[in-house]
């Protein structure tokens, strides 16, 4: 039965992962016989996928990415290059802690930036935007514009990746988007 996704020659997939349609992994890769991916992925050069971990629909993870059992990533996600996910807590080579890996959980449409590092245990919500480099320790709100190490928010972010500003009623218009959104106690709305 000829596959409806593709993989490079060089690449590993092995038996009982579940691979959606159309969905591209490049060279290099390593996916874990568990691991579950969904329809029109992209995963650039050397991405490992555990065992356990699921994958929405449209994900694309560029080069050097790692998504380690216990992280689950919804659909539509950007994981930029070399950026990195834990899943212990208190690591040491001599203990053995895989009955205490730590959720972590990527929401819809959220993107992370290249070299950034996500603590496990947290919650990423849906679009925000992790910059470059950030350095992640607690759960980050929908909407939300996070930088710096320890990352910290600097504002709020469209669906479509622009900048939001909010006026004195919590009130604001995406200009790509031409959709209302609205800030009220620290949660951001897409009116549409």
């Amino acid at each position: 039965m000829e596959k409806d996704y593709f993989v490079h020659t060089s690449s590993f997939v092995d038996d009982g992962a579940v691979i959606g349609k159309a969905t591209k992994i490049w060279h290099f890769c390593h996916i874990m016989g568990s691991a579950k991916i969904g329809d029109n992925c992209n995963f650039g050069q050397n991405v490992f996928i555990d065992n356990g971990v699921s994958i929405g629909n449209g994900v694309k993870i560029q080069n050097n990415v790692s998504v380690y059992n216990g992280v689950n990533v919804e659909d539509g996600v950007f994981l930029g290059p070399s950026m990195v996910f834990t899943n212990v807590i208190n690591p040491r080579s001599f203990v053995e802690r895989k009955t205490e890996f730590k959720p972590t959980y990527v929401r819809k449409g959220a993107t992370i930036g290249a070299n950034a590092t996500i603590v496990c245990g947290i919650e990423i919500g849906a679009y925000a935007l992790i910059g470059a480099g950030a350095v992640v320790i607690r759960d980050v709100p929908a909407f939300a514009l996070i930088v710096g190490n320890p990352a910290r928010q600097v504002g709020w972010i469209s669906q479509t990746g622009i900048k939001l500003t909010f006026d004195h009623s919590g009130k604001t218009i995406c200009r790509e988007e031409e959709v209302a959104y609205s800030l009220k106690n620290g949660v951001v709305i897409r009116e549409n």
